[in-house]
């Protein structure tokens, strides 16, 4: 039985903020086209030396309404201490056939972070399995319909990874980076009394700033996002390409 609606993309986030700073820019464009997409916070990054759980469920709700994203949930894994077992395996699967997304985008494959690349290998995994029929999960009592996404992205986060992928965000730069301050416990906020942070500093925009130029330059625009995938990109049309 298949329960809810289709989202187009589901993005999946190790903590909240990781879509921001990865791939809003690509959500942006993609809800401006018409496709829907969805967010799916997976701590609520407890373990983070500013703010608290109260305080990044505001922003992330802040920032949502920047993207313009009405469908953010969190799962409440354990900020530092998730693992790939059964349970949240389990728990992803039912996610990804809840929301039956043609592409899932999540965290960096390797990162600095240790919970980007465990988050990374969790979803990849779970997008495989959510496609076996005999793996039951269920939505409201009811048995969920197996599904698997086209494509798993990796957005490109802390540490540089040549992307396979960089998709043009020229337009919603500066909304990108609205969204990422809407984090203001996190990002640089000189009215702050809370301890420093290798993000909470004013170079830390920059170098957020110096990466989407990077990727942008690359395809001959002014801002890009950079994504890796692990399957191999086919198309029927080159002319699409740029």
């Amino acid at each position: 039985m298949i329960m809810g609606n289709k989202t187009d993309i589901l993005v999946f986030a190790a903590h909240p903020d990781d879509a921001e700073l990865g791939c809003s820019g690509t959500i942006m464009a993609h809800l401006q086209m018409g496709y829907s997409v969805a967010i799916i916070d997976m701590t609520y990054g407890e373990l983070g030396t500013r703010g608290t759980i109260e305080s990044r469920k505001e922003e992330a709700l802040a920032a949502s309404k920047i993207m313009g994203i009405i469908s953010r949930e969190n799962l409440g894994l354990a900020d530092g201490f998730f693992r790939k077992d059964k349970e949240t395996l389990m728990q992803i699967i039912a996610c990804i056939r809840k929301h039956r997304p043609s592409i899932v985008l999540c965290n960096a494959i390797e990162d600095r972070h240790v919970d980007h690349g465990r988050a990374a290998d969790i979803i990849e995994e779970a997008c495989f399995l959510a496609g076996l029929q005999k793996i039951e999960t269920f939505e409201n009592g009811a048995i969920q319909t197996a599904w698997r996404p086209q494509n798993v992205y990796h957005y490109v986060q802390d540490r540089m990874t040549k992307p396979d992928i960089v998709f043009d965000i020229s337009p919603f730069y500066d909304k990108k980076i609205a969204s990422i301050m809407a984090f203001k416990s996190q990002f640089f906020n000189p009215g702050s009394n809370e301890p420093e942070t290798p993000i909470s500093s004013p170079h830390f925009l920059k170098f957020i700033e110096g990466r989407a130029i990077e990727f942008g330059r690359m395809i001959g625009v002014k801002y890009g996002e950079g994504f890796t995938v692990k399957r191999t990109i086919g198309t029927s049309n080159l002319l699409n390409l740029i």
